[in-house]
């Protein structure tokens, strides 16, 4: 069975380059390499600008005040990243859908991979469901993937925090 990149996996890939910047395009590479991104064009310094760019223009996303604010800004993102959807078979691993032109650069495999499955992912779970960490002094970005869309922290570490700062203070 072969699934849809699109959705879960590249929000997460966002948060992860989000929150942990690659310092060089060997790098960017790497990590894009190791969650399955395919590109056609040998990576350059030049993607790696433009990668951070377009994460810049995601945070809008995920900072949105309204849902209707967030699809605007998601829209205008989709309408620079991504074309028609197209089968294609270019890793020689199974037939699957593009939402891309061939032959991009990393740069824009990520930009048209991570604008379609953040579309994917808030409409499929909910417009409020990309949100920064509730703790104070953290606000990472992150997606919401829990099944009941309540999530409040990045990570379990915040969450947990976040509850001793809590107890901490009924304490006092």
């Amino acid at each position: 069975m072969q699934l849809s990149p699109y959705g879960e996996d590249p929000v997460r890939l966002a948060v992860d380059l989000v929150n942990y910047p690659p310092r060089t395009v060997g790098e960017l590479a790497k990590r894009c390499a190791a969650v399955g991104v395919v590109a056609d064009v040998a990576p350059s310094a030049g993607d790696l600008q433009e990668v951070e760019r377009f994460l810049a223009l995601w945070l809008g996303v995920v900072d949105a005040e309204s849902a209707q604010v967030r699809a605007e800004r998601l829209n205008r993102l989709l309408a620079q990243s991504s074309a028609h959807p197209r089968l294609t078979n270019h890793a020689r691993d199974g037939w699957h859908l593009h939402y891309r032109d061939a032959d991009l650069p990393l740069a824009g495999v990520l930009r048209a991979l991570i604008s379609v499955g953040t579309a994917v992912h808030l409409t499929s779970r909910g417009m409020t469901r990309l949100r920064r960490c509730a703790l104070e002094d953290c606000h990472s970005p992150f997606g919401d993937f829990s099944r009941g869309g309540r999530q409040r922290y990045c990570s379990p570490a915040c969450a947990n925090r976040d509850a001793v700062r809590r107890h901490r203070a009924k304490k006092t």
